[in-house]
C-alpha cells in the first residue's frame, strides 16, 4: 500500500509539511517544550530490573539504546529490530510511573522521527507474535497525564501513516474518536498537537471516511466557529482541505455549512496562511465534485456568502504566495460565471440551505407566483428546511423570513395548506404568535391568516354544496362564525 497522496497539489504541500512541519512545527508548543524537558532527564533502569519490573534482556537493550548516539543507534536497531519493539512495548505495558513513561515515549518518538521506516519494526514484531501493534499504545490514551496521552497520540499517527499496513477499523475508530473528543475539550493546551495528528491521518483516503463516520466534520466546524487562534484555525481548515480531495466528500461537505463558516473566517482573517487554505478549500469544492450540479451549488453558495466581494479585495493585494493569486483568479472566474447563469430559484434554494435568510429580492411576490410549486421538489426539501428553522432557529430575522415564505407558498400553491399541515409547519407558525420579537409575531400572524383564508374558502365551498339553495353569503357567514 502506498500512502502518498495522488493529487499533485496535495502531494507537494504534504511533502513540504512532512519535512518536519507537521511533526516539529511550532517548536514552542506545549508538547515540544515538555518533550525537551523530558529528554534532559535520566532513568535509573537498574532499579527497575532489580525490582523485577523489567527483564534482563529488556534492561540490556534499553541501556544500550539510551546511551548511544544516532549512528550507533542505527547499528543497534539493525541487529536487534524485534528486540527493540519487544522492549519498548514491554516497558510501556509494565511501567506505571508517569515520569518514566514520558521518557520512554519521547525515546520512541525520537527514534521513528529520525527514520520513519522504523515504524515497521512494531508491525514486524506484532506479526511475529500475532499481537496487535495498537493495543499497548491505545491503552495509554486513557491515562490521566496529558503529556503521555498526546505523545502517544503523536506516535500512533506516525505508525498509522508511515507504515505499509493501515490501522484496523475498530482501532482506527477508537483513535479518531479520541482525537475528535480532544478537539472539544475546553481550553485544551495540546489542541495544536491533536490537530497535527489529524493533519497526518487525513492524508489517507480510508482514514478520511472513518473520520467522517465519527462525526468528525461537524466537530471541526464546531471548533472553528468558537474562539481559536489563527494557528489552530489554519490546522483545522487544513484538515477540511485534505478531506475535500476525495470527490465524494467534496460533494457532501457543504451540507455541514462549510462554505458559510469559512466565509466568516475569510472576512475576518488577517493571516495569509489562513486566507490561502480557505481559498484552497473553496477551489476543491468546485474542482473535485464529479457532479457538475453540486459544483454549481457550491459556486452559488459562495456568491451568497459574499465571497466575490472578498476576492475583489484580494485582487488588489500582492501576495508572495503564487497559489493565492492563482486561486483568487480561478474562484473569481467561476463565481462570476455562476452569477450570470443564476436563476432566482437557484438563488433562493441556496439562501434557504445556507440558514441565513434575509429580505432579499427572491422573497417578493413575483418569485412566488412563478416558483411556489417548485418547493415540492425533492420531497419538499426546501419546505422541510424552512419548517426546521421555525422549530430550531433563535434568530428573529430567520424566523420572520421563514414564516413569510411559508405563508407565500400557501398563498400561491393550491394544496399548500395541506402540505404545510402534513409537514408540521402550521403548529410551529402558530406558536410564533407568542414570540418575544414583534417582527416575528407580525410575520407569523400574516402566515396564519394565509393558512386560515384557505380554510375559510374550503369550508365555504363545502357549506354551499351541502345547503344547495341557501341564501347568498350564508356559507361565508357560517364559515367566519
Amino acid at each position: 500500500m502506498s500512502n502518498l497522496p495522488t493529487d499533485p497539489k496535495l502531494k507537494e504541500m504534504m511533502t513540504s509539511l512532512d519535512d518536519d512541519k507537521i511533526d516539529m512545527l511550532a517548536a514552542t508548543s506545549v508538547l515540544q517544550q515538555k518533550a525537551t524537558d523530558v529528554r534532559a532527564q535520566t532513568v535509573n533502569w537498574q532499579s527497575y530490573m532489580q525490582s523485577q519490573m523489567i527483564s534482563q534482556e529488556d534492561y540490556n537493550f534499553i541501556c544500550n539504546f539510551d546511551t548511544t548516539d544516532s549512528q550507533k543507534r542505527e547499528e543497534l536497531l539493525k541487529a536487534n529490530r524485534l528486540q527493540c519493539a519487544k522492549t519498548f512495548l514491554n516497558l510501556l505495558g509494565h511501567i506505571s510511573k508517569d515520569q518514566t513513561l514520558q521518557y520512554i515515549l519521547v525515546l520512541v518518538d525520537d527514534m521513528i522521527q529520525e527514520d520513519r521506516t522504523r515504524v515497521e519494526i512494531f508491525h514486524e514484531y506484532a506479526a511475529k507474535t500475532k499481537e496487535s501493534v495498537w493495543g499497548p499504545f491505545l491503552n495509554l490514551l486513557n491515562r490521566p497525564d496529558e503529556f503521555i496521552t498526546n505523545m502517544t497520540s503523536r506516535i500512533i499517527a506516525k505508525i498509522a501513516c508511515w507504515a505499509q499496513n493501515q490501522m484496523e477499523r475498530s482501532d482506527l475508530h477508537f483513535y479518531l474518536t479520541w482525537l475528535k473528543d480532544q478537539l472539544k475539550v475546553q481550553n485544551n493546551e495540546h489542541i495544536q498537537s491533536v490537530a497535527r495528528c489529524l493533519q497526518m491521518m487525513l492524508r489517507i483516503d480510508e482514514y478520511r471516511f472513518a473520520f467522517v463516520s465519527v462525526d468528525g466534520i461537524s466537530t471541526l466546524l464546531s471548533v472553528l466557529t468558537g474562539r481559536v487562534n489563527f494557528q489552530v484555525q489554519y490546522q483545522l481548515i487544513f484538515c477540511i482541505w485534505v478531506l475535500t480531495f476525495n470527490p465524494l466528500l467534496a460533494e457532501k461537505m457543504n451540507k455541514f455549512n462549510v462554505i458559510i463558516i469559512l466565509a466568516d473566517i475569510l472576512s475576518d482573517s488577517v493571516k495569509e496562511k489562513v486566507t490561502r487554505i480557505i481559498l484552497a478549500v473553496y477551489r476543491n469544492l468546485i474542482e473535485k465534485p464529479e457532479d457538475a450540479q453540486v459544483a454549481k451549488e457550491h459556486c452559488i453558495a459562495m456568491v451568497q456568502c459574499k465571497v466575490l466581494k472578498q476576492l475583489a479585495i484580494f485582487e488588489q493585494r500582492k501576495y508572495d504566495d503564487e497559489d493565492i493569486s492563482a486561486d483568487v483568479q480561478f474562484l473569481t472566474e467561476k463565481l462570476q460565471s455562476s452569477v450570470q447563469d443564476l436563476s432566482s430559484f437557484d438563488e433562493y434554494a441556496t439562501e434557504v440551505k445556507s440558514g441565513r435568510l434575509e429580505w432579499s429580492p427572491v422573497h417578493k411576490s413575483k418569485f412566488w407566483r412563478e416558483n411556489a410549486q417548485r418547493l415540492n421538489e425533492k420531497n419538499y426539501e426546501l419546505l422541510r428546511i424552512l419548517i426546521r428553522y421555525l422549530e430550531t432557529s433563535q434568530d428573529p430575522l430567520v424566523l420572520s423570513v421563514a414564516s413569510f415564505d411559508i405563508g407565500e407558498y400557501v398563498r400561491h400553491y393550491p394544496r399548500g395548506k395541506h402540505v404545510i399541515e402534513q409537514l408540521g409547519g402550521k403548529q410551529l407558525v402558530m406558536q410564533l404568535l407568542a414570540h418575544d420579537d414583534p417582527n416575528v409575531r407580525y410575520e407569523a400572524l400574516l402566515a396564519v391568516q394565509k393558512l386560515m383564508v384557505h380554510n375559510w374558502e374550503y369550508l365555504g365551498r363545502q357549506l354551499e354544496k351541502e345547503q344547495g339553495d341557501a341564501k347568498p353569503g350564508s356559507a361565508v357567514i357560517s364559515g367566519r362564525a
